[in-house]
């Protein structure tokens, strides 16, 4: 088959970072490449390398034959490579028939834009797509999933010779997905060559032909779609070794938890659009429950609709049998449920205030009196708490945006436990910190646990979640796989679940 477009060695760096090192990528014509990988792998830096949003710092680009440098997105759109991003970038106050021919307008013959051709064309190219949309609404006024539509069918339009789909069906229903592919299944016999870019492997392995995982910025694999078993491709994403993991011998166990005492937290039925998926949480005092998945499982979303920051369409969230309000933060903080968020530095620390300050934030209620805080309770908490939690700070009063990131991670932590919480929901608790920090937070964990919360605990590294979870319930695709418990608690039994196809559940 024709390569269309062929990345050869590239290298891209950012201060402190490797983005990617020596990453080779070859599309051909008329064939569809998944590229996966899971966050950080490089796959978003790769496709602005291809596109021209970045120019690469090592490394060659070959399109149609040519040696070719593109400086900026445009003329690499002009050459013939059309992106279709997540996030959908056309324009939601104009009419769906100009977002379709943007920048390439037809005109009458004085030269005036020629409405009437155009909204002609728009509603014969939708139809033809199995799109069915009246072209001379607003863009905006259409559902997500529509919007994505458009987006896909205009790329497809403007005979482009490679089109890049990143997550195309994250807004998409069932059948829109259907139609997706229909539209993927022309480019391909029109000798499009397509980069799929998907964390979803039923996708991947329904319509891609080859596929290129990254890994930490560098390639992992490149080769056939149909040779690459669904466990050995979790397990390259994931960087394990497939045949160590096998050699655990477990197998998936499914099976209501070991009789004892009633849930502290039992979340039921949690669903939300393209999100959520009825899914099932259940924690007993003193449990550590791991939330397991790949990229997009919906393991954040889940923490989130617990703890009130995710609206549901449905489902319930009960604390010592108690059911909640869903999607109030404060009616589940009054419950006793608080959450560590995955971005300290953007949704936790205010790093301009003290340690003192940002530990006693949360306690300030109960700490005041006709509307004056005791500063004596304050620093009685504070201190309880740094040393509890072996903050190591120059004194309460030093700015929190100057310690490591372990010690910030602890002085969030220190805020949630003035709460006194019943359920801690942590998002990737020791990302970002140093080897020694990681092990005094994973060690902190489990001394709560032990002390009778309930914990829920979301990591990227399966080994993390493995060894610090009583039991792993194992999302994907905003699902619940499975849960694991006991003996089944181990990585062979998590692979095994997140690479099962789930056309045979």
């Amino acid at each position: 088959m024709e390569a269309v477009l062929a990345a050869t060695s590239i290298g891209k760096r950012f201060p402190g970072v490797v983005a990617l090192s020596d990453v080779d990528l070859t599309l051909r014509a008329g064939e569809v490449h998944a590229l996966v990988g899971e966050n950080g792998a490089g796959k978003s830096t790769l496709i602005k390398v291809l596109t021209g949003v970045y120019t690469p710092d090592d490394g060659t680009l070959e399109y149609l034959g040519e040696r070719k440098r593109f400086a900026r997105p445009l003329d690499a759109q002009a050459a013939g490579i059309s992106t279709v991003y997540q996030e959908v970038n056309l324009v939601p106050l104009q009419s769906v028939a100009s977002n379709v021919f943007l920048g390439r307008e037809p005109r009458n013959r004085f030269g005036l834009l020629d409405f009437r051709a155009m909204n002609a064309q728009a509603t014969q190219l939708l139809d033809s797509y199995g799109i069915r949309v009246d072209v001379t609404r607003p863009l905006r006024t259409l559902g997500m999933g529509v919007q994505q539509m458009v987006a896909v069918a205009r790329a497809a339009a403007t005979e482009a010779r490679v089109v890049i789909l990143d997550e195309p069906t994250s807004s998409l229903e069932p059948r829109e997905v259907d139609t997706l592919f229909a539209i993927i299944e022309r480019l391909r016999a029109d000798g499009v060559a397509v980069l799929y870019v998907s964390h979803r492997l039923d996708e991947l392995y329904r319509i891609c032909d080859r596929v290129t995982v990254l890994r930490d910025g560098r390639l992992v694999h490149s080769g056939a779609m149909a040779d690459l078993p669904r466990l050995k491709l979790v397990a390259m994403m994931l960087g394990r070794d497939l045949e160590e993991v096998q050699r655990e011998g477990a197998t998936k166990f499914e099976g209501e938890h070991a009789a004892g005492q009633a849930p502290v937290l039992a979340a039921s039925g949690l669903s939300a659009k393209h999100r959520l998926d009825d899914v099932d949480v259940t924690v007993r005092p003193g449990e550590i429950v791991g939330l397991g998945g790949l990229l997009g499982a919906g393991r954040s979303e889940t923490v989130m609709a617990i703890a009130g920051a995710l609206p549901l369409d449905s489902g319930e969230v009960n604390v010592d049998g108690k059911r909640l309000r869903t999607g109030s933060v404060a009616a589940a903080m009054r419950a006793g449920v608080v959450m560590l968020p995955e971005d300290r530095k953007a949704d936790g620390i205010l790093p301009d205030l003290s340690v003192r300050e940002n530990i006693a934030l949360a306690a300030l209620p109960r700490l005041s009196a006709a509307g004056l805080v005791s500063r004596r309770r304050q620093d009685s908490i504070v201190d309880t708490f740094m040393k509890r939690l072996r903050i190591k700070a120059a004194s309460p009063d030093q700015r929190v945006g100057e310690l490591s990131g372990g010690n910030q991670q602890k002085v969030l932590l220190a805020r949630l436990l003035c709460m006194q919480p019943k359920v801690l929901l942590l998002d990737e608790p020791t990302r970002g910190i140093d080897v020694g920090a990681k092990a005094e937070v994973q060690a902190l964990i489990d001394e709560l646990a032990k002390d009778g919360l309930g914990v829920v605990l979301i990591s990227s590294e399966f080994d993390e979640v493995v060894e610090g979870s009583d039991a792993i319930v194992v999302l994907r695709e905003g699902k619940v796989v499975t849960r694991l418990e006991g003996d089944n608690v181990n990585e062979a039994a998590l692979l095994a679940a997140l690479a099962e196809d789930s056309r045979d559940d």
